[in-house]
């Protein structure tokens, strides 16, 4: 086993083990089917103390009466984070006007090079409605510790360039702040959408 895939493959230990006594799906608005995975009354997931690109503090009681897609990454990441933040925007676009009520926001593992100037001119950039959020390294480790997500930076290359392994699923909370939904790696569009409509419908 190589050095360089051990770190990845790492990444996904954490909802492993969070997940392995879960169910799959579960039922929705109506007794519909959840695509992703349903992962309501775990005791984590409660929630973080971050401030947004604005310089404003946030936690999840500002976006009460929201439903949150919630994804940690960092602005150098090559793939999964752009890929990530295009399927936010494309969920809450297909909407229509229930995107309204649906709110991004992206969580930086790197707040050494993610400043709030960055994250500013980088998150807004898939949606003018999504919000970039960072912390000191231990207030970034705190929310990573209550989402159960893992991170790891690795070691610079020449040029001083490095990467940061991270999870790579999106969560979604529904308006009462509630952690609902792990949408993993095979998600698409079309199954967010769905599920994001679903917890929109509970709502009322």
């Amino acid at each position: 086993m190589s050095r360089r895939w051990w770190p990845r493959a790492l990444r996904w230990v954490p909802l492993a083990l969070a997940f392995a006594v879960l169910v799959a799906c579960g039922e929705g608005a109506g007794g519909k089917k959840f695509l992703s995975n349903d992962v309501t009354g775990v005791p984590w997931g409660r929630g973080f103390a971050l401030t947004d690109h604005t310089g404003q503090p946030r936690t999840l009681a500002d976006f009460r009466g929201k439903v949150v897609l919630l994804f940690f990454g960092f602005t150098h990441c090559p793939d999964m984070c752009p890929t990530a933040l295009a399927q936010m925007t494309q969920t809450v676009e297909r909407l229509g006007p229930d995107g309204a009520s649906v709110q991004g926001l992206f969580v930086t593992v790197d707040p050494k090079r993610d400043t709030a100037e960055v994250l500013g001119k980088y998150v807004p950039a898939f949606h003018p409605g999504f919000l970039g959020l960072r912390g000191s390294g231990e207030e970034t480790a705190a929310a990573a510790a209550e989402f159960k997500i893992f991170y790891a930076a690795q070691a610079p290359d020449a040029s001083g360039s490095y990467t940061v392994d991270h999870t790579a699923g999106i969560y979604a909370l529904d308006g009462a702040g509630r952690l609902r939904l792990y949408m993993g790696p095979g998600r698409t569009v079309e199954s967010m959408v769905h599920d994001v409509k679903l917890l929109l419908e509970e709502q009322g």
